[in-house]
C-alpha cells in the first residue's frame, strides 16, 4: 500500500483548494443573511456579488446571468424548465448525458428523443439535424464533457444547428469547467450549469447562467432571492468559496493541460495489459482516463486499488452488491465492457507520479486476476 494514498476521482469531486477552506472559514466565522441591512448582512451580500463575476469570467458570460443554485442537479433541473417555460414542446437529450438530465427531461411529461452517439461517445451531428426536424420546438440537452469518459463533444457545431432549427440548447458544463477553456458565447449555449465541487470548491453550490437573451424561470420559490429566480437563504460560504474555485480555476487552466501528458502516459502501460480505453479516438478532458475490461467487475477494481492506497471511481454506478452498465459505454456498442469501467481523473494536487503509481497498481492488479481467472479454468478442466 501506498505510504501516503493517492487520490484520482476528481471528476467525482475535487480535494478543496486550500484557499477555498480559508474563505469558507472567514465567511462562517463572520456570519450573516445576505437579505439583512446591517454591516454584516451588507458585507455577505458584497462576497455573494464578487464571486458571481469570478463565476461569469470562468465561462465569459455576464455576472447578472449567473443564478447561484445547490449545485449542478438543480440548475441543469432549472435549465430544462427555463427552455420549456419559453416554448419549447419536447427534449433531445445526448445518449451519455447525466442521469439528472434524463431524469429531469422524463419528469417535465413532454416527449424525449436520444441523440446517439458514435463509437467514441461523440454525438452524431447528422442524427440532431434528423431529429429537429421533427415537428415542435425542442430543447436539446448536451453536456460539454462527459464525466466519465471525459470526452468533449461539438457544442458549437451543435448550437448552430439548434438555433437554425430555432430551439434552445442547454449544456451540462459541471465536468469542463475549470479543466478546459469554457465560453458561454463560443459556445452558442443558451443556458449552461456548473458546480462548484468539481473546482475545488465546496459541494452543495452550483450555478445556471444563461445566455444573451434567455430568462430563467425559479424552480424554488421564496422570498427574492437570486432576482426571485431561486428563493432561500443564500448559502453565502458556499458561494464565495465557489468564487474562489472558479478564480483559482481560471488562472491554473494551462496547468491543467500538463495531465495530458501524464494521462497518456499511463493510458500506455494499461493498454499494454489489456484494457480499453474509452473515447480513445476523441478529443478528451487532459485529466480523464476512463478504460474497461471485460473480466473484472468495476467494484472489484475500485476495492483492489482502495486497498493499494489509490482512489479512483467505477465507470458505472454499483447497488447492491450488483454492477450496473455503464451508460456512457452502453452508448458506444460495447455492452461486453460495460461493467467492467474504472475512472481515473487528477486536479489541482495530483502528480506525476500519481498517475504512474496508479498504472502499474492497476496493471499488476489485472495480471493476477487474470492468473487466479486461469488458475480456476484449468482446475475446472
Amino acid at each position: 500500500m501506498n505510504a501516503t494514498p493517492i487520490y484520482l476521482d476528481y471528476n467525482a469531486t475535487a480535494l478543496v483548494r486550500p484557499e477555498v477552506l480559508a474563505a469558507v472559514t472567514a465567511v462562517l466565522t463572520d456570519g450573516g443573511n445576505a437579505s439583512a441591512i446591517h454591516a454584516l448582512g451588507r458585507k455577505a451580500r458584497a462576497r455573494i456579488e464578487t464571486a458571481r463575476a469570478k463565476v461569469a469570467a470562468l465561462v465569459g458570460a455576464d455576472s447578472q446571468a449567473v443564478i447561484f443554485s445547490s449545485g449542478g442537479t438543480e440548475s441543469n433541473g432549472q435549465g430544462l424548465a427555463s427552455a420549456i417555460a419559453a416554448g419549447c414542446e419536447r427534449l433531445i437529450v445526448g445518449a451519455t448525458e447525466h442521469p439528472c438530465i434524463l431524469e429531469a427531461a422524463v419528469a417535465s411529461g413532454l416527449p424525449v428523443k436520444m441523440l446517439p452517439v458514435d463509437a467514441n461517445g461523440v454525438i452524431l451531428p447528422g442524427k440532431l439535424s434528423e431529429l429537429l426536424r421533427a415537428p415542435g420546438k425542442a430543447v436539446v440537452a448536451i453536456h460539454h464533457a462527459n464525466n466519465e469518459s471525459g470526452v468533449i463533444q461539438p457544442i458549437a457545431a451543435a448550437a448552430r444547428l439548434v438555433r437554425e432549427a430555432g430551439g434552445w440548447l442547454h449544456v451540462d458544463a459541471v465536468q469542463s469547467a475549470g479543466k478546459i477553456a469554457v465560453d458561454m458565447r463560443s459556445l452558442g449555449a443558451d443556458s449552461l450549469t456548473l458546480s462548484a465541487h468539481k473546482l475545488g470548491g465546496p459541494q452543495g453550490v452550483g450555478a445556471l447562467v444563461m445566455g444573451e437573451g434567455r430568462t430563467a424561470v425559479a424552480v424554488i420559490h421564496g422570498a427574492g432571492q437570486e432576482r426571485g429566480l431561486r428563493g432561500g437563504t443564500e448559502n453565502v460560504a458556499g458561494i464565495t468559496g465557489f468564487g474562489v474555485a472558479a478564480d483559482l480555476s481560471l488562472q491554473a487552466l494551462a496547468q491543467v493541460e500538463v495531465h495530458r501528458a501524464w494521462r497518456d502516459a499511463a493510458q500506455t502501460i494499461v493498454k499494454a495489459h489489456g484494457a480499453t480505453v474509452i473515447g480513445a479516438g476523441a478529443d478528451r478532458l487532459p485529466n480523464t482516463l476512463f478504460m474497461a475490461v471485460a473480466d473484472w467487475d468495476s467494484p472489484q477494481q475500485v476495492i483492489t486499488l482502495d486497498l493499494a492506497g489509490i482512489m479512483v471511481s467505477a465507470g458505472s454506478a454499483c447497488s447492491s452488491g450488483k454492477t450496473k452498465p455503464s451508460r456512457a459505454i452502453l452508448a458506444t456498442g460495447r455492452s461486453d465492457l460495460a461493467t467492467g469501467g474504472m475512472r481515473a481523473s487528477g486536479g489541482w494536487a495530483t502528480t506525476e507520479a500519481d498517475w504512474t503509481a496508479f498504472a502499474l497498481a492497476w496493471s499488476t492488479a489485472y495480471d493476477r486476476q487474470r492468473e487466479r481467472a486461469a488458475d480456476r479454468n484449468r482446475k475446472v478442466a
